[in-house]
């Protein structure tokens, strides 16, 4: 980027990525004038967005470093899970600065689930000692299908009454009911996706963040894939991509599924499909958290179906792995433990070709219950200070403070 085309949301983009963090850096990166380095980021000081730091000495002078400032702002998160959910404030780094898990029933509708979040919203803030009018945007994790540009969930299988349920708008309705009044830039900005999105996004990030292209299976109450290819979260052409879950097995066609439909992977080997099984067998098991607990304590029952359900799991991943040639695939959720896992590893590497595998890791979670909320964030934060959104988002800020 050069020239008049180096906006200052460019100058942001190369601040944060450390491709140019002085001055001088700024102009021979874009070929700006000092005086117009000066008055752009002029504007990014003035929305508190930068600050200043001494760099390492050559010899002379330290130069003076920018920074961007993680503590400027802070996002509010939220990850829907099936009969609880998990919020969070963080910082623009992705720090925690608070965290509240509570029963959320996602069966009981979007209108009911939407408001209990907003009411905490509030506390959390409290707790983090930070007003809502520091709070840049709002982002949340669900366990289905998500148009992502409209932030609509589109024909859930678990997430009844949820569908093209109009999310963004309710939820800054609740926002400003519970918490307060919007940014004085605009409408607060709300994202939604899928949760094996963000939790791809999160675990890439924090370990993987040279893989170009990554893969991660959330095995929970339901199976969905969350895919990264070059930094980015693939989502397909309206946010299917990555669901797993309903890809038909050739000899399970007796097994119904949430969706309707017979012999999906979901109804075969998800977290709800061992709790029915086991429940069939004597053992009462609710839902995927309740197998989760079983496999903690050792149940045998829960362990060999749970390494069943990673045989059928991995049956399908031959085909993901030799369609995407990831570098890494990461298991994640309820059933992401050592049975599951060596059930993945068995059928895949058995049918896999060697070639497709080679330079493959398969491993669990690296930050389990959080990856959601770290993606979360991090998806908020990457689209509200990438250049154009940023550019957007000055000009409205400039706006305000003239009409105040």
């Amino acid at each position: 980027m050069a020239g008049n085309q180096a906006t200052a949301g460019h100058l942001l983009r190369l601040i944060r990525s450390g491709e140019a963090t002085t001055r001088g850096e700024l102009q021979q990166a874009t070929g700006l004038s000092r005086s117009t380095v000066g008055h752009r980021l002029d504007q990014l000081f003035g929305a508190g967005w930068l600050r200043g730091a001494t760099g390492t000495s050559t010899g002379g002078r330290p130069s003076a470093r920018l920074e961007f400032d993680p503590a400027h702002a802070v996002v509010l998160v939220a990850d829907l899970e099936t009969r609880h959910a998990r919020a969070a404030v963080l910082d623009l780094s992705g720090t925690i600065l608070a965290e509240h898990t509570g029963g959320l029933v996602i069966e009981d509708g979007p209108d009911k689930a939407l408001d209990e979040l907003a009411r905490w919203f509030g506390p959390l803030l409290a707790r983090a000692g930070v007003g809502h009018d520091r709070v840049c945007g709002v982002g949340l994790s669900v366990p289905g299908p998500v148009d992502w540009e409209t932030a609509q969930i589109v024909q859930p299988p678990i997430m009844p009454g949820w569908d093209r349920f109009p999310v963004r708008e309710r939820l800054r309705e609740a926002f400003a009911e519970h918490v307060g009044p919007p940014p004085p830039e605009g409408p607060l900005p709300v994202f939604v996706d899928n949760d094996a999105n963000l939790m791809a996004l999160a675990e890439q990030r924090e370990g993987h963040p040279d893989c170009g292209a990554f893969v991660l299976i959330k095995a929970g109450t339901g199976i969905g894939a969350g895919v990264v290819v070059g930094g980015e979260i693939y989502r397909g052409i309206d946010g299917g991509a990555g669901d797993i879950g309903h890809i038909r097995l050739h000899d399970r066609t007796d097994a119904l599924c949430m969706c309707g439909s017979y012999g999906c992977l979901a109804a075969v080997a998800s977290g709800r499909a061992i709790a029915e099984q086991l429940t069939a067998a004597g053992i009462p098991t609710a839902s995927g958290s309740d197998v989760r607990a079983h496999l903690a304590a050792g149940q045998p029952d829960a362990v060999r179906l749970a390494r069943e359900a990673g045989q059928r799991v991995g049956e399908v991943l031959v085909t993901v792995v030799t369609l995407l040639n990831p570098g890494v695939l990461v298991l994640a959720g309820d059933l992401a433990g050592t049975p599951f896992l060596t059930g993945v590893r068995e059928l895949l590497y058995q049918r896999a070709m060697p070639r497709t595998t080679a330079n493959l890791q398969v491993v669990t979670s690296a930050l389990g219950e959080r990856a959601a909320l770290l993606g979360a964030a991090a998806m908020v934060v990457e689209h509200l200070y990438a250049p154009d959104a940023a550019d957007a988002r000055l000009a409205a800020l400039a706006r305000a403070g003239s009409a105040g």
